[in-house]
């Protein structure tokens, strides 16, 4: 049976934590769950480490001290996983806005529908996106249309958190060139991996808006990923 890998970022998770990490290790499929935790002040790493001695060789906390970004967060996951023997490495938020049932779907696009990575794609199959103001969906949509345009892909949803990655496709990318530490970050590694020659391939799922916790947007994330396309285009591979 393949050996998945489910990275978490976490930053004041408490309220979602223990629920999302029970519901990923309970799944049939072989789930482990690697928790990055940028120095969350309200325990969401106790908490943590709690459940490892639950789950032992099955749930894994790496801490950070302090907020140093997402992109950073999933590169040293990435890392981490490449070091260890994980065929498949998931992409997943703590606050259930993901569906963690679809993770068997993203991973059946790469293991029977032969892509590289796959994505749970919020505009493929028109927009499926539940309690979220319209004005975040119109920004986080034409973001997703600009991106297109300016790299010219065929993604409809490139700024989508949650993807299923082939071991070989990051083993291929130079992780440490990746330079966008935002949700650009998202926009960087589909783009990278497709002018690395990886299959892409979108699969419809349904993201809900968390009912727990904060959101951790913020204007600066849409100007690092705006400014950071333009820099994507021009860049040699």
């Amino acid at each position: 049976m393949k050996r998945n890998l489910v990275i978490i970022p976490t930053y004041r998770e408490i309220e979602n934590i223990e629920s999302i990490v029970c519901k990923v290790l309970g799944l049939e499929g072989n789930y482990n769950v690697l928790v990055i935790d940028d120095g969350s002040p309200d325990g969401t790493p106790e908490a943590v480490t709690r459940m490892a001695a639950e789950f032992p060789d099955k749930l894994f906390l790496i801490e950070r001290g302090r907020k140093l970004g997402l992109g950073t967060a999933y590169i040293a996951g990435f890392k981490w996983a490449l070091e260890r023997d994980f065929d498949y490495i998931f992409e997943m938020d703590a606050d259930f806005s993901h569906n963690p049932d679809d993770l068997q779907r993203l991973q059946d696009a790469c293991e029977q529908s032969g892509a590289d990575l796959s994505v749970g794609s919020r505009y493929c199959d028109g927009v499926s996106v539940v309690n979220w103001p319209i004005g975040r969906i119109l920004m986080s949509y034409f973001a997703s249309l600009y991106v297109r345009k300016m790299l010219r892909t065929h993604v409809m949803d490139s700024t989508a958190g949650f993807v299923c990655y082939r071991r070989s496709v990051l083993e291929a990318i130079d992780l440490d060139g990746i330079r966008m530490v935002g949700y650009g970050f998202q926009i960087e590694m589909k783009y990278t991996a497709l002018r690395l020659g990886f299959k892409l391939s979108e699969v419809p799922v349904i993201f809900v808006n968390r009912k727990k916790g904060t959101s951790k947007m913020s204007g600066g994330i849409f100007s690092e990923a705006f400014w950071g396309v333009i820099a994507l285009r021009f860049r040699k591979f």
